[in-house]
C-alpha cells in the first residue's frame, strides 16, 4: 500500500512518477521565467510557501538526485546569455534553476510544505489509480457451505454497502463537481472575452506601419520594428552579437513555444531584391552558429527566385513587403506560435 513516507523514503519510486509534472499546477500555478521552462531558488520557496534557506538545504542534501532531473547552477557564458533571454537583473556569478521536473522532486522531498503534502497526494492518487493491488480471487470451497446461499447473502449485502456509499459520499461529490465545474466554465469564458476585447482594443490602438514609412526606415530602425512584432507574437529577442554583418543575424532569441529563434533584417531597399547568395550564407550561419530552430528573413523589398528556392531547401520563412505590412497591422506569423 503505498503512503506517503514510501514515497518520501523510495528514490526508486520517485524516479518512476518525476515525469508527472502536470501535478505541480493540480495544486497551484507554478510561475516560471520568460523563457518558459525555468524557475529560480527562490521562486520554489515561493511556491512551496517555505523559506529560502529550506531550498537551499534541501538542495545540498540531495543535490546529485535534483541534477538527474534538471538542477543545474549556471556560470560564465551560458550564465550571460540566460540572463539576456530572461531579463534578469542580477550581478551574480552564478544562478541556479530548476525545471518542472526538479520541481517535482522537490515537492517528493519537502516534508515540512502544505503544498508539497498537497502534490504527493496527488501522485500517490494517480499511481494507484494505474497500479491497483492485486486481488486473491482465491475461494476455498467446504462441502458444508451452501453456496447459493451464500452467493445470495454476498449480493445483498454489496448492494446495501453500495447503496449506502452512493447516497453518501459519491453523490454528493459528484453534484459538488459539477457546480465547480459550471462555475468553472462561466469564469473561463468571461476571461475568454476580457481578452478578445483587450485583445481588439489593442489592434484597434495599433499603428500601421505604411510602406512609405518602412521604406524611410534606416538600418537600425527597421530592425527595431521586427524585434517589436517578434515579442509582441510572444517572442524573447535581443540583438545578436554580429547586428548589422552581412552573413549574421540581426535578432536572436525563443519563441514562444521555446525554440530557438535567428532572424536576418535586410536593410530596407524597395528596388533592390535579396539574393540567392545572401539567403545561403545567412542559412549557414543561422544553423552552425546559433543553432537556430525557426529562421526568419524579413525584407521590405522581395526575394529573387534564387533566394527564395534556397530559403525553402533551408527551412527559412521569408516575409516579403506584403507580408510584412500584413504583419505590421496585426496579422501573426504562424512559425512564431
Amino acid at each position: 500500500m503505498l503512503n506517503e513516507s514510501v514515497l518520501l523514503e523510495s528514490r526508486s519510486l520517485r524516479e518512476s512518477v518525476v515525469d508527472r509534472t502536470e501535478t505541480l499546477d493540480k495544486v497551484k500555478v507554478l510561475s516560471v521565467l520568460p523563457d518558459g521552462f525555468h524557475v529560480t531558488t527562490q521562486m520554489v520557496a515561493d511556491y512551496f510557501e517555505v523559506g529560502l534557506k529550506t531550498i537551499e538545504s534541501l538542495v545540498a542534501d540531495h543535490r546529485e538526485e535534483l541534477e538527474s532531473n534538471g538542477y543545474r547552477v549556471l556560470t560564465g557564458t551560458e550564465l550571460t546569455f540566460f540572463k539576456e533571454v530572461c531579463q534578469v537583473q542580477s550581478r551574480t556569478r552564478a544562478q541556479a534553476v530548476f525545471p518542472r521536473r526538479a520541481v517535482l522532486n522537490v515537492a517528493m522531498l519537502l516534508r515540512d510544505s502544505i503544498v508539497a503534502r498537497q502534490v504527493r497526494s496527488y501522485l500517490l492518487d494517480a499511481e494507484r489509480e494505474n497500479n491497483p493491488q492485486p486481488v486473491d480471487n482465491l475461494v476455498r470451497v467446504h462441502a458444508d457451505i451452501d453456496l447459493a446461499a451464500l452467493d445470495e447473502r454476498i449480493t445483498r449485502i454489496s448492494a446495501e454497502t453500495t447503496g449506502r456509499i452512493i447516497g453518501r459520499t459519491v453523490v454528493p461529490m459528484l453534484n459538488h463537481l459539477i457546480d465547480a465545474f459550471g462555475e468553472q466554465r462561466r469564469e473561463l469564458a468571461g476571461i475568454r472575452e476580457d481578452l478578445d476585447d483587450v485583445r481588439r482594443t489593442l489592434r484597434g490602438r495599433r499603428p500601421v506601419v505604411t510602406a512609405a514609412a518602412l521604406d524611410a526606415m534606416d538600418r537600425r530602425e527597421f530592425t527595431d520594428q521586427v524585434a517589436g512584432l517578434c515579442r509582441r507574437d510572444g517572442c524573447t529577442v535581443l540583438g545578436a552579437d554580429d547586428s548589422g554583418s552581412h552573413l549574421g543575424a540581426d535578432l536572436v532569441g525563443h519563441t514562444a513555444g521555446g525554440r530557438r529563434l535567428a532572424v536576418r533584417c535586410e536593410h530596407p531597399v524597395p528596388h533592390r531584391a535579396v539574393g540567392g547568395e545572401e539567403m545561403r550564407r545567412f542559412a549557414e550561419t543561422a544553423r552552425a552558429r546559433y543553432g537556430a530552430e525557426v529562421r526568419l528573413s524579413v525584407t521590405a523589398s522581395a526575394f529573387t527566385p534564387a533566394a527564395l528556392e534556397s530559403a525553402a531547401r533551408h527551412g527559412i520563412t521569408t516575409v516579403h513587403r506584403e507580408l510584412l505590412e500584413a504583419w505590421s497591422a496585426g496579422a501573426t506569423l504562424r512559425v512564431l506560435l
